[in-house]
This record gives structure tokens, sequence and C-alpha cells, in this order.
């Protein structure tokens, strides 16, 4: 189980974790030892709530396709393990991102004192700008 929140888990029948090698430099050992991790998580048929699935399919994320499968590459650490661990802790910020419901914005009005001091200092900074000009005589 991938804990999320106190309420919300996901089992780890529904991510799918296989080992690759890792790209770029790193000599003998990266040409041997299949230590980078892919993650594919499918959103529509995991188990989290219709609420949590609907906002993560509409996160503009690169990391989720078309099709709604969330793919994370872990590649950093040296060993198979650390980067198992880093897959699903990328995963576990990813949906507990969406978990957080943000709160309604209350519109308001600036109070009339508000008003008035504003336009008070706009006067007050054109006077002092008008004061910069030609002087005649």
């Amino acid at each position: 189980m991938l804990q999320i929140t106190n309420r919300t888990a996901i089992p780890l029948s529904e991510i799918e974790l296989s080992a690759v090698r890792s790209q770029g430099a790193g000599g003998q050992n990266v040409n041997k030892v299949a230590t980078a991790i892919h993650l594919r998580f499918d959103i529509n048929a995991s188990s989290l709530s219709p609420l949590y699935k609907e906002r993560l399919l509409n996160l503009n994320d690169s990391r989720i396709t078309k099709e709604g499968v969330v793919i994370i590459k872990a590649q950093q650490h040296r060993t198979q393990e650390q980067n198992r661990e880093d897959a699903l802790d990328r995963l576990k910020v990813l949906v507990k991102s969406v978990t957080i419901t943000p709160k309604k914005r209350k519109p308001t009005k600036p109070s009339k004192t508000a008003k008035r001091k504003r336009l008070d200092s706009k006067a007050k900074r054109g006077q002092i700008k008008s004061l910069r000009g030609n002087v005649r005589d």
C-alpha cells in the first residue's frame, strides 16, 4: 500500500514497476545493471475516488499521457531500491497535490477610506510631477 493521506491509499498491485538501464555517463555499472525504474500508474483503472481521478486527468503535467497513465522514470540514484523509492515518492507527491481542495475566493471591495487615500496619493504624486516642469519668468 502506498499511503497518500489518512484516508487515501493506492494498492501496490495498481502500480507497475519495471527496471531498465539508466541513461547517460556512468561507466561499467550503467552498461550492465538495470538500476533505473519505470513506474506506470493507470489513473482510470485505479481505486482512487472519482474526484481525485478527475483532478489528476485535468492536471497539465507532462508525466500524464492522453490515455490517463502516469509515467515516472527514476534514475537519479545508483541502486534500484533507491530509484524505486524515489519513483513511489514522486507518485505520492503528484497524487497528494490533487487531494488538497483549494479555498474558494471571497470577492471583496476596497473601503471608502482606502479609495480616498489612493486618489489623494495619486493627486499628490501628480502635483509633485507637475512641479518638475520648466520654470517660466
